[in-house]
């Protein structure tokens, strides 16, 4: 199939894959930091909540919001790399 039948009225150039691997590239990135995002902010919220509660308790606390923090943040970073992955194979 020709791609100017699809599109009359534009001039098809390039290599159509690469393209689709461009917009599959962002969506994936854009998804995952969309997710990293919501999760820091339940984190942070969820962990002031808690201090606001038990101010006691705000030294352990702060350790375990810091590692949530770090393992929500690393998913949003192999989201990325997965993404680039698919882009250039």
């Amino acid at each position: 199939m020709d791609p100017s039948s699809i599109v009359p009225l534009a001039e098809v150039t390039g290599d159509v894959t690469d393209a689709g691997k461009a917009i599959a590239l962002g969506i994936g990135a854009g998804l995952g930091s969309i997710g990293a995002g919501i999760g820091v902010g339940f984190i942070f919220g969820k962990e002031i909540e808690s201090v606001a509660r038990q101010p006691e308790l705000k030294g352990e606390l702060q350790s375990i919001r810091w590692l949530g923090f770090a393992l929500t943040e690393a998913v949003a970073f192999y989201t990325f790399i997965f993404a680039l992955i698919a882009f250039f194979l």
